[in-house]
């Protein structure tokens, strides 16, 4: 059975896919748009019998500039396509396996786009929901 590391690592790395995107697989002290950062949000054991496969559910935090910059929000926007150069979704689906560490993986969702303020700083943010089955 894969460790979280190694699931989040996998994701991270199809993050990397993305042209520009920092990625990290740990929350950053400060972050550095744009950029993505992998945390699991919650695990469901043994959804198949005798210890077959464990579901995990990730967040992919998406940072971008100040929220008053208009480029910021067409470039969030672009992330949150299902398809295309920047799009969340099809760089993680690129290896459903995340390099043989999980049985399948998919985006189920983009929850929403807000602000985040750090320090005197708002940024544009989006989250995603990704469903690992390893």
């Amino acid at each position: 059975m894969p460790t979280f590391n190694e699931l989040r690592q996998g994701l991270a790395t199809r993050l990397a896919t993305i042209q520009g995107l920092r990625v990290s697989a740990t929350i950053p002290d400060q972050p550095n748009p744009p950029q993505a950062v992998v945390f699991p949000n919650r695990v469901l054991y043994d959804i198949s019998y005798g210890r077959g496969a464990d579901e995990y559910e990730f967040v992919i935090l998406v940072i971008l500039g100040r929220v008053s910059e208009r480029t910021a929000q067409a470039s969030l926007d672009a992330y949150c396509n299902p398809s295309g150069a920047t799009s969340v979704k099809q760089a993680i689906q690129g290896d459903t396996t995340l390099g043989g560490k999980a049985m399948d993986c998919r985006v189920t969702e983009m929850r929403g786009q807000s602000s985040l303020t750090l320090g005197d700083v708002t940024y544009l943010t989006a989250e995603f929901m990704v469903t690992v089955i390893a």
